[in-house]
């Protein structure tokens, strides 16, 4: 058998060391009880060990062992455990920033319709306004045909009728009688948007959107075939 040495097993415990230590002493025909300090110190090799001795001192070997694998299963398994329970926090907390965004992005996209109902609100009050008066100034004008024509024809509908009128709703060409904003030619053809044509921008500017739209497809088709022939 090998020389394995005794300080490989370590004696793992006081008491198997006094157990071994007690059978050597009867080997020997010594006394029973045996120091385990000394024992440990004094014995060198396996060999040197009864038989039935090197069997306990191996299983206190081995016991040591398993309780040593134990021990590190047990933090292998604890790190494990702390590591998933970081995922799952982690998990939680993107699933509750997620929730509290989409909530938040509701919350905008509400405020947002109900901003646009109240100014379409407003929109409407204020044409109701201003539609019935005797006169209009240049500025009432244009805010009526803003509220009458989408956002992006506005411009296009604005420099036509600037060329045309200079936004002056009475305006009047004395050679040809075209009439109005968009100078209608004749002016009495703006009847057909109705009979407040001549004193009404609101009914002047209905009829000329009718007739861009008709004609040209929009305001800025009709602005782009004035640019090249000074007229529409």
């Amino acid at each position: 058998m090998s020389r394995i040495s005794v300080r490989g097993f370590a004696v793992a415990s006081a008491t198997a060391v006094t157990t071994v230590g007690a059978v050597v002493g009867v080997a020997a025909g010594q006394p029973a009880t045996v120091n385990a300090e000394a024992t440990a110190a004094d014995a060198t090799t396996i060999a040197d060990i009864p038989a039935g001795a090197q069997a306990q001192v191996q299983t206190a070997s081995l016991t040591q062992q398993a309780d040593e694998a134990s021990t590190q299963a047990d933090a292998t398994a604890l790190k494990s455990a702390q590591e998933a329970a970081r995922k799952a926090a982690a998990e939680t907390a993107q699933s509750k920033k997620d929730a509290a965004d989409q909530q938040a992005k509701k919350e905008a996209d509400a405020r947002k319709k109900k901003e646009l109902a109240a100014s379409r609100s407003s929109s409407r009050t204020d044409l109701g306004d201003l539609v019935g008066k005797s006169s209009y100034t240049i500025a009432e004008t244009q805010a009526i045909a803003r509220q009458m024509m989408a956002g992006d024809q506005f411009q296009c509908f604005s420099n036509i009728v600037s060329h045309e009128s200079g936004w002056n709703y009475r305006a009047t060409n004395a050679g040809s009688g075209a009439y109005g904003l968009v100078q209608a030619l004749p002016g009495s053809k703006m009847a057909s948007a109705g009979s407040d044509w001549q004193t009404n921008p609101a009914t002047q500017i209905k009829w000329g959107l009718n007739y861009m739209n008709d004609r040209y497809g929009s305001p800025c088709g009709a602005w782009s075939f004035w640019q090249a022939n000074s007229w529409y």
